[in-house]
């Protein structure tokens, strides 16, 4: 078959595709319900439940992707980028093989750390999964961004570092999150749901924590069009209520780098 292709997976916390030719991920979906992510990812786990670790966890190459196309670990070694996941790790807590699969470089793309990756990024992965409360179901997209930027010269063009030996693995400008919740409208109307759906999209850069959340709004059109995606019908998107209209768009400055140096003490 005549590439490039998308790899389709389907893993036990998440569905995706990877981009053969930039070696990350095109883009990934989860379905995340208080269920699915149990107390582990809000108040604790269960006792005698079974719950990934993410200490067992390590980043492994994907086997499954053909070697000419795969990311490899030494690809990300002294890149000046964190293995940023797609998929949280901290979405995957029901079991060690889906905590696993989120470590696979296949979930990999590489982000700013300090003040992206291990922060703001985080906040806004964390404000996903809170989502779960107020809602029956949420469904995340998370997709890397190529977006163009206007040049001295007055002409738009997309500009994008590459890294690993031989260099191989497209930096992304940008990251998108777009959501889907639904929840009964009413107690008398269980069976009809109320439907709320949103995108932001942030730079890949350093973001100061106190950033409003809102100032990353974009359309879910302005998403699809630069991802070369078609994510929800044009009924459901005109018919669905704006997500920070139905909850409050604000993340939680939490600083989990932090809280992990602590438990792993110093390197």
């Amino acid at each position: 078959m005549i590439g490039p292709i998308s790899d389709q997976f389907v893993r036990k916390a998440y569905v995706a595709a990877y981009d053969r030719r930039l070696r990350h991920p095109a883009w990934t979906a989860e379905h995340l319900t208080l269920a699915s992510l149990g107390k582990s990812a809000l108040e604790g786990p269960p006792p005698n439940s079974e719950t990934g670790d993410r200490q067992k966890a390590t980043f492994q190459e994907d086997t499954s992707i053909p070697p000419p196309f795969r990311a490899r670990l030494q690809d990300y070694f002294r890149s000046g980028y964190d293995r940023g996941h797609m998929v949280p790790a901290a979405d995957a807590k029901r079991s060690q093989e889906a905590m696993d699969e989120t470590f696979l470089l296949s979930n990999i793309a590489p982000q700013v750390g300090a003040g992206f990756n291990r922060h703001y990024w985080a906040y806004l992965e964390d404000w996903c999964r809170r989502l779960t409360t107020s809602f029956a179901d949420v469904y995340v997209f998370t997709i890397p961004l190529y977006l163009p930027h206007r040049e001295p010269d007055g002409k738009w063009r997309v500009s994008y570092e590459v890294i690993g030996n031989p260099p191989n693995i497209g930096v992304p400008t940008h990251f998108a999150k777009v959501v889907l919740t639904s929840r009964p409208s009413s107690p008398s109307t269980p069976n009809i749901p109320e439907i709320s759906t949103g995108a932001f999209v942030l730079p890949n850069a350093i973001i100061p924590d106190d950033a409003p959340l809102e100032s990353f709004v974009v359309p879910v059109d302005t998403v699809e069009r630069a991802a070369g995606l078609t994510l929800f019908s044009d009924a459901l998107k005109t018919g669905s209520k704006h997500i920070c209209k139905s909850t409050k768009c604000e993340v939680i400055v939490r600083r989990f780098d932090d809280a992990q140096k602590k438990i792993k003490g110093p390197r």
